[in-house]
């Protein structure tokens, strides 16, 4: 592809699922102005203020970083019209108000982890999981006043594997998403970007997870406790309870067998199995509340099951 010149660009992104975009950027001809990140955050036992996985890699590339406690702040705004860049690029950060994403000469985009307008909102990558999805994407759109509605650039498609979780999608499509930012900047600097609007009777909510969201419920089918665990394997972790002590359930694979949902239906020398509504869980990795994590041998050596027993 012909660029006519390199872009300057402000990078805004906060996690690691934003640091290989900023890479591939700081790797290409175009000009990494600033780097806007969240502010540091105390974290640990010692609550030490940390930065942000984009800060350290901002530092790492030598690259300036502004670190705005508000966006709509004159201060703020102010170094983004000195630095006029052409473009601002959006991975994993805040929500921009009007005043920032309007500020470039070529407007502003977002790498969103799904095919718009499926799964708008914050854990696009949870929730395709969750519902057991087949397939899933990355796209690139230019940012309007409503979250997740602007006019779509591009999208990369990528099947979801039965074997996928949330460890392995989310480190495909952080690396797609890259590949993918690089290219509509690209795009952007060549003048060829054609942006389509996106269907609204098409869309789908994506809502920030909660403590509920993870937790196993074994009145569900066995289909649906397994892509539970699936979308937040390895960490945070899907849930449940045993004798009031909390229990992250990490792999399983879902099978035919039937009992009452909730109990231990099988114990084996390396698994045990939870009744569910339709079908079986059968749990080989899991987390006993404060501990590490073990295999499902390591945890029947240390915490015996019979039978019968109950969990949830």
């Amino acid at each position: 592809m012909n660029i006519p010149m390199p872009l300057k660009v402000v990078f805004m992104g906060t996690p690691d699922f934003a640091v290989p975009a900023l890479k591939i950027l700081n790797d290409s001809s175009h000009i990494i102005q600033a780097v806007v990140t969240a502010p540091d955050k105390p974290q640990g036992r010692g609550r030490h203020e940390q930065p942000s996985a984009v800060k350290s890699a901002a530092i790492d590339f030598g690259l300036p970083i502004l670190q705005p406690e508000k966006l709509r702040s004159p201060e703020f705004l102010n170094v983004l019209k000195e630095l006029s860049p052409d473009v601002i690029v959006v991975v994993a950060f805040k929500i921009l108000p009007d005043a920032v994403f309007t500020l470039p000469k070529f407007g502003s985009f977002n790498l969103h982890a799904s095919l718009l307008p499926k799964y708008r909102g914050a854990a696009p990558i949870h929730w395709a999981l969750l519902n057991g999805d087949k397939e899933t994407g990355v796209t690139t759109f230019f940012l309007k006043s409503t979250v997740d509605t602007g006019n779509i650039i591009k999208q990369v498609k990528t099947p979801i594997y039965p074997e996928d979780n949330l460890h392995t999608l989310y480190s495909r499509l952080c690396h797609m998403g890259a590949d993918l930012v690089l290219e509509t900047t690209n795009l952007i600097a060549s003048g060829a970007v054609i942006a389509g609007e996106q269907d609204n009777s098409q869309t789908s909510p994506a809502p920030k997870v909660t403590s509920e969201t993870r937790l196993l419920n074994f009145q569900e089918t066995a289909e649906q406790c397994h892509n539970r665990v699936r979308a937040f394997a390895p960490a945070p972790g899907a849930f449940t309870y045993r004798d009031g002590s909390l229990l992250k359930v990490l792999l399983t694979r879902k099978i035919e067998k039937q009992g009452t949902p909730g109990e231990i239906i099988q114990i084996s020398d390396n698994s045990f199995t939870v009744a569910c509504a339709g079908g079986a869980l059968e749990i080989f990795s899991l987390q006993p509340e404060s501990k590490k994590v073990m295999d499902a041998a390591s945890y029947l050596r240390g915490y015996p099951l019979k039978k019968g027993e109950p969990l949830g």
